[in-house]
């Protein structure tokens, strides 16, 4: 095991010295003068006698470091010992082996599909819920989805901060838990109101890995087109879990609608076992566990992990942590447009899960059960997509390799995506509305669901990967901000389905919302022709290109090849 020391002042008091570990062939002398080590005006002596160093050896860990002689005779002098990992670390998740990037990859996957698959899963069985609960109101039925969905705005804005701090592991398993004890309470709820709080809390502890597993994946993939592809999959977990549900819930529903929430249950349990073997991936707190193992077994307590001297504290959480997400929402353009394209498309696709039952129960009179069917066509073209976006991808780096001049913008690695996404979504909210007739077979308006299935993929995957690569280090946050916001539109939507799609028909209804998807095409063409000017005046940006400058700089200083990737050397402290 390696470590190297960064020669940055991380923390107070800034007249420390800082020496570097010899690790991975590098050392360098960093001895103290005689003006650093000069008596304090309160008449203090600093201990220093000369500018001698020597070297120190620790033969437990292997380590060797230079210090000046009076740091070491008075511990107020010390030299403050910073690790971060030296190139080609195993330690590092950049270079964890391929296998166990996939567990992690699988690990992420199925958190979310839990996540997605419980945000849908009372729509199959609201018909039997309002009997049970003896619900009349047609607004009430929707709280079930609408106040998980609530969960999901709430939730986000605290973990993904929280995983920036102290790691995703915890995070993801601590939420997973309760998120499962609260599925199993909606499966005893003893009527409507605790129903409700139920759903309201599964959602709020099922927003963790919608908010965190982009962090997640960008923490174990460096190069972004692994990273794409990677979050591509995470995408088609959170369309194909809502697609499944509604036929679990309406063939189980006949049973009782408490099964539906059993099967949630057994589904849960035993993600969660596998949930528990996830190593922890952020490189920031791996580095502190590493700096508190170290400081154990060498009884040397000035040996930090650069996230050990952030400031830390209330103060802190609330001004900067837990804040980052909604500063990010009010004063950067990217973040802003891509919630307000995303929260359409999202409010629109769990509108669906009221306005199906009206298409397929209404005017093709099928039951429960077969109703829920029509959403397996929206998975059919979520897996669609993710073939095209890894066409895409292939495209990409053959283009890379010519040297193509297209190929070097950045704009152009993920929203052409977006452009062809736009369109097809449109197309399908009109072909739904307009083929939902008792004088056409219900395979045409089902078949709808494909296209629709393949635009929505495409509009997140190219959206939410341009924002990814985009804040890189401040990626749980953006993915926090968009998760907040397009949960807010799908909570609100789907209450005015049934009575817009009541007084304009479902032709019109249908219409109104592609002409308003129609509109926010837009926004991926715009991104397009002005985000590099976006991206050269956001502050985000400008404070990852400032670090990307400092540590570049001090490569070429140090001349040793020690030093980190400027994409590992990013992640070590928050925005101020």
């Amino acid at each position: 095991m390696q470590a190297k020391l960064s020669n940055r002042h991380l923390g107070p008091p800034p007249t420390d010295d800082v020496v570097t570990i010899r690790g991975f062939g590098h050392t360098r002398k960093t001895p103290p003068t005689a003006k650093d080590h000069a008596p304090e005006s309160n008449g203090n002596p600093s201990g220093l006698v000369g500018g001698a160093t020597r070297q120190v050896t620790n033969n437990q860990w292997g380590y060797q470091f230079e210090e000046g002689d009076p740091a070491v005779a008075d511990p107020r002098t010390k030299p403050r010992i910073i690790i971060s990992f030296p190139r080609g670390d195993p330690e590092n998740p950049y270079n964890w082996s391929k296998g166990r990037k996939i567990f992690v990859l699988s690990i992420g996957i199925v958190a979310v599909l839990n996540s997605t698959l419980g945000s849908s899963l009372p729509s199959g069985a609201v018909q039997y819920l309002a009997e049970y609960f003896e619900v009349k109101s047609q607004a009430q039925l929707v709280l079930p989805i609408s106040l998980f969905l609530v969960g999901y705005v709430l939730g986000p804005v605290v973990f993904a901060p929280l995983s920036e701090s102290y790691g995703r592991r915890w995070i993801m398993i601590i939420t997973f838990v309760f998120f499962t004890i609260f599925t199993m309470a909606c499966a005893v709820a003893p009527n409507w109101p605790s129903f409700l709080v139920f759903r309201l809390l599964c959602g709020i502890t099922a927003s963790s890995p919608i908010a965190v597993v982009g962090g997640l994946f960008a923490d174990i993939y460096n190069d972004p087109i692994t990273r794409g592809r990677a979050m591509a999959f995470f995408m088609a977990a959170t369309t194909c879990g809502p697609a499944l549900a509604p036929a679990i819930s309406g063939f189980l529903s006949v049973l009782t609608w408490r099964w539906t929430f059993w099967a949630g249950l057994i589904i849960a349990g035993a993600s969660l076992m596998f949930l528990l073997f996830m190593p922890e991936t952020y490189g920031p707190a791996i580095l502190k566990r590493k700096a508190q193992r170290m400081r154990r077994e060498t009884g040397n307590p000035n040996i930090f992990a650069p996230i050990e001297l952030e400031k830390k504290g209330a103060r802190q959480m609330i001004t900067i942590t837990l804040t980052r997400p909604i500063r990010m929402i009010l004063f950067e353009a990217i973040v802003l447009f891509s919630c307000l394209y995303l929260s359409i498309a999202y409010a629109i696709f769990y509108l669906f899960f009221e306005a199906y039952p009206l298409v397929f129960q209404g005017v093709y009179g099928f039951n429960t059960g077969t109703a829920g069917l029509p959403f397996l066509a929206i998975g059919v073209g979520a897996f669609l997509s993710t073939a095209i976006f890894i066409g895409w991808d292939s495209t990409l780096i053959r283009a890379k390799k010519t040297n193509a001049l297209w190929a070097q913008i950045e704009e152009y690695r993920r929203l052409p995506l977006a452009c062809i996404g736009g369109p097809l979504y449109v197309i399908s909210l009109f072909w739904l509305g307009w083929t939902a007739n008792s004088n056409i077979h219900w395979i045409v308006p089902i078949l709808s669901g494909i296209p629709f299935g393949i635009g929505f993929m495409l509009i997140f995957m190219a959206l939410l990967n341009y924002v990814t690569d985009a804040y890189e280090i401040f990626a749980a946050s953006a993915m926090a901000a968009t998760s907040a916001c397009r949960s807010i539109f799908g909570a609100i939507l789907p209450i005015a389905a049934r009575p817009m799609y009541q007084d304009l028909g479902i032709p019109w209804a249908s219409s109104l919302l592609g002409f308003l998807s129609l509109a926010m095409c837009i926004i991926p063409f715009a991104f397009i022709k002005y985000g590099d000017r976006i991206r050269a005046n956001s502050k985000f940006c400008q404070e990852l290109r400032e670090k990307k400058r400092r540590m570049q700089e001090e490569k070429e200083r140090e001349g040793s090849d020690a030093f980190l990737p400027d994409e590992e050397m990013g992640r070590t402290s928050p925005l101020r």
